[in-house]
């Protein structure tokens, strides 16, 4: 039993390592491409430093399923506070992996859950993730706001409710005991990733989890599978960075190019390498506004369903 955290922290560490590393990701940091002030260097000290907090994680979900743990004591909140503050204090390249981490987080508990009860299945781990998120309380969320004011991620805007820049948004959420899935069943009309949790993460299991496999088995090559795989969610979500960055239009117009550059073939052939490449051009704005973060946080999820379930590069 003790062997579980341990697993499902390298397994969870190594997705946000492939995902990161994968080339050319259009419009993302990769190991040939930097923003300025935030490098591919950043992303890996992001993914070593989360390596401990993924294994406390798991500790607790097999806590809870040994009964000597509530699912609303795991404090998934608390979790990813501490799992920003410890990113933040091993590198300085500003917000890497917030997205990533709130969900990665019940995903590692849920793993823990899941590998407690002696025989991994990804429909277990979804069911799961679907039981923490659930359980989930008010602290939760006001940690959740902490850490999101310690990330400082870009791309916030303003929200018409319990918007995170204001601090009168933790005492409405103290006041009206709000679990963070509630909060997040509020900002999913604007986010993709508060939509994963509300969905049982859709994105990840019903889209890109079957797509990546596919990939795998097409090319062997997890590079190439894991563009192909950020593309294909692209294609079909549009990036909701994006959106709060340069507007739902633009948003929805970088999608249809996104399946464009999937029908050419992407990496696959010479032409669509040739139009992945200057979608890639197209996308490095110098403000970044056109930056599909957060299809890059949900390629990570779908990796790390991947790895979880057997997956080795």
């Amino acid at each position: 039993m003790n062997e579980i955290p341990e697993h499902v922290s390298k397994c969870l560490e190594l997705a946000l390592l492939l995902e990161v590393s994968a080339f050319p990701k259009p419009g993302n940091v990769h190991r040939t491409a930097d923003f300025k002030g935030t490098r591919y260097e950043h992303f890996l000290a992001s993914a070593v430093a989360l390596a401990p907090h993924f294994a406390r994680c798991a500790e607790s979900g097999m806590a809870v399923h040994n009964e000597t743990l509530r699912p609303d004591q795991v404090e998934v909140g608390k979790a990813i506070k501490n799992a920003v503050n410890d990113v933040a204090r091993w590198q300085h390249g500003g917000n890497t992996v917030l997205g990533s981490v709130i969900l990665l987080t019940p995903m590692a508990a849920a793993a823990g859950i899941t590998l407690a009860e002696g025989k991994f299945s990804v429909e277990r781990l979804r069911e799961h993730i679907k039981s923490v998120v659930e359980s989930t309380t008010s602290d939760d969320a006001v940690d959740l706001y902490e850490a999101i004011g310690t990330a400082k991620p870009g791309g916030l805007g303003k929200t018409p409710e319990l918007d995170v820049t204001k601090a009168s948004s933790i005492a409405e959420i103290k006041r009206e005991k709000l679990s963070l899935l509630q909060v997040f069943k509020i900002s999913a009309l604007w986010d993709s990733i508060s939509s994963e949790w509300v969905s049982n993460y859709h994105i990840t299991f019903d889209i890109g989890y079957p797509f990546l496999i596919k990939q795998l088995k097409a090319t062997g090559d997890i590079n190439v599978a894991t563009v192909n795989t950020f593309l294909k969610i692209l294609s079909e979500v549009s990036d909701t960075l994006i959106a709060r960055k340069a507007g739902k239009q633009k948003a929805k117009e970088i999608s249809v190019q996104a399946k464009k550059v999937l029908e050419k073939g992407s990496l696959s052939t010479r032409k669509g390498t040739e139009s992945l490449l200057a979608f890639d051009k197209q996308l490095r704005t110098s403000s970044h506004k056109l930056n599909p973060g957060t299809t890059a946080d949900i390629t990570s999820a779908v990796l790390a369903v991947a790895i979880l379930n057997g997956y080795r590069p």
